[in-house]
């Protein structure tokens, strides 16, 4: 599509309609396009710059391509990335080849008709690559405004123009991405959505959809908030919500069995019904049930599901000699913070009120529960050592709390990722106070106070603060 382009849009409010329309709530992820939409309003003709969006599966980051493009007006391509390991399927084949083929990239604008459509490039963590060549390097060209108003394609042979068109990325994570590639992205990310915003998307976009595919009538279908709530708390267990869609196409079918075969069904479905048309609910709730053991203290963790709350177990036995037993299927890094955790814990011994024999021929083993999932990363370590101070003085942690923090042998309380996820676990968890690190102010100070309501966060920068925070004093824990 040699100098075919769509004509620009003007209309701001509609594109703003457009999105609201198709997404609920990624308030950041809108804006930022609104911007982009505004800048091509203000300048046709300025390169455009390609957006990653990161975050879990189901969060709606595939579909939120189509919104854009609709908002802006334009053509929309699709170019599945995932387990990619041909250099040739970016670049193209040369003509000398049989069965030669122009590149994705090249053909996707073909498809298209226009020289400035939006292109989503999907999953583009999950690239491979073999002898045939690398396709990320390959995507280096394609992906930076600097060099893509000359990409290159093999099969062409003629330098085409890429700089009027909107490339949007994918991915779960970005530690598969190289670094280079990463640098040519502006990232954005995606986090999971609320219960509140789970239960409104469920309402306004999936049981709509669902019960329009099912062939039956809106009042057939109905959910009270409770049905909702507990769908969303018991049978799934994830930040998007991809297998809430599931259920209540699971929900619908059953519904629509029982109507055509003449059986009656609950009308509206509430959270009793939930047992007799699912079964029974496949995951526990993550909910704070209390905790009058010293030496068991909440964690916050990330995953590519998003966040998740876990508990960091300190046992005491005698022993010749000391000895430390880690188990719960730790990666190295974790294991070298449950090392660093107890190392900081002996040296500061005196100041924690721990007696200098108490560590002496005392065998410490530490475990994470959920022993067949694999944990790593350095944000357990003050979760760690509070567990460890906790078993050896005796003090039970105060209710309602949980922590995550990177600890050093000196004490200070480092910095971590996916602030936002952890806190959205505590939320869903029955949390009320948090411990962070002092650096992750600023992360906080970006979620919205929706995201915050109910918690109290408390900011440390050193382990004497996290171990007066979280632990009961010695002559209440009696």
């Amino acid at each position: 599509p040699w100098g075919k382009n769509d004509a620009p849009v003007s209309d701001i409010a509609h594109a703003r309609e457009v999105l609201d329309a198709d997404h609920f709530g990624l308030e950041k992820v809108k804006e930022r396009i609104l911007e982009q939409i505004a800048m091509l309003i203000s300048a046709p003709s300025s390169h455009a710059p390609i957006i990653c969006l990161v975050g879990p599966p189901g969060v709606g980051k595939t579909s939120l391509g189509q919104s854009i493009a609709t908002a802006l007006g334009r053509k929309y391509r699709r170019v599945a990335l995932g387990g990619l390991h041909d250099e040739a399927e970016i670049r193209g084949h040369r003509r000398t080849y049989i069965g030669a083929m122009p590149g994705r990239i090249i053909d996707a604008l073909r498809r298209c008709g226009t020289s400035n459509p939006v292109i989503l490039l999907d999953e583009i963590d999950k690239i491979g690559s073999d002898f045939r060549g690398d396709p990320s390097s390959a995507l280096l060209e394609v992906l930076d405004p600097e060099q893509n108003c000359r990409f290159h394609d093999n099969y062409v042979d003629v330098d085409f123009d890429l700089s009027q068109t909107l490339f949007i990325a994918t991915a779960n994570t970005l530690s598969s991405i190289p670094a280079p590639l990463v640098d040519r992205m502006e990232i954005i990310d995606i986090s999971g959505y609320l219960p509140e915003e789970k239960t409104e998307i469920a309402r306004r976009h999936l049981l709509p959809r669902l019960i329009a595919e099912a062939g039956v009538d809106a009042g057939d279908v109905n959910l009270t908030d409770d049905a909702l709530a507990a769908l969303i708390d018991t049978y799934t267990g994830e930040s998007g919500v991809r297998q809430l869609e599931k259920r209540l196409a699971a929900i619908v079918r059953k519904i629509v069995l029982r109507k055509v075969s003449g059986q009656s069904w609950p009308q509206p479905v509430d959270s009793a019904d939930l047992n007799g048309l699912l079964g029974a609910a496949p995951y526990i709730r993550e909910r704070y049930e209390g905790n009058d053991y010293a030496g068991v203290i909440t964690g916050l963790a990330w995953t590519a599901a998003g966040g998740c709350v876990l508990y960091v177990e300190t046992s005491l036995s005698p022993s010749k000699g000391e000895k430390l037993t880690l188990t719960g299927k730790l990666g190295d890094v974790m294991k070298e913070s449950a090392s660093i955790a107890l190392q900081h814990v002996r040296s500061h011994a005196d100041s924690l009120g721990i007696a200098s024999d108490a560590l002496t021929d005392r065998a410490v083993h530490i475990h994470v529960p959920e022993g067949a999932i694999p944990k790593d990363g350095p944000s357990a370590g003050i979760t760690m050592a509070t567990s460890i101070v906790s078993a050896l003085t005796g003090r039970r942690p105060k209710p309602r709390v949980a922590m995550t923090g990177e600890l050093t042998l000196r004490g200070k309380v480092l910095p971590i990722g996916g602030v936002k996820e952890k806190i959205l676990a505590a939320k869903r968890a029955g949390i009320t106070d948090v411990i962070l690190p002092e650096a992750n102010r600023k992360d906080v100070d970006e979620i919205p106070d929706i995201y915050l309501h109910g918690l109290e966060v408390h900011y440390v920068s050193d382990a004497a603060q996290v171990f007066d925070l979280a632990l009961l004093p010695t002559e209440t824990a009696d």
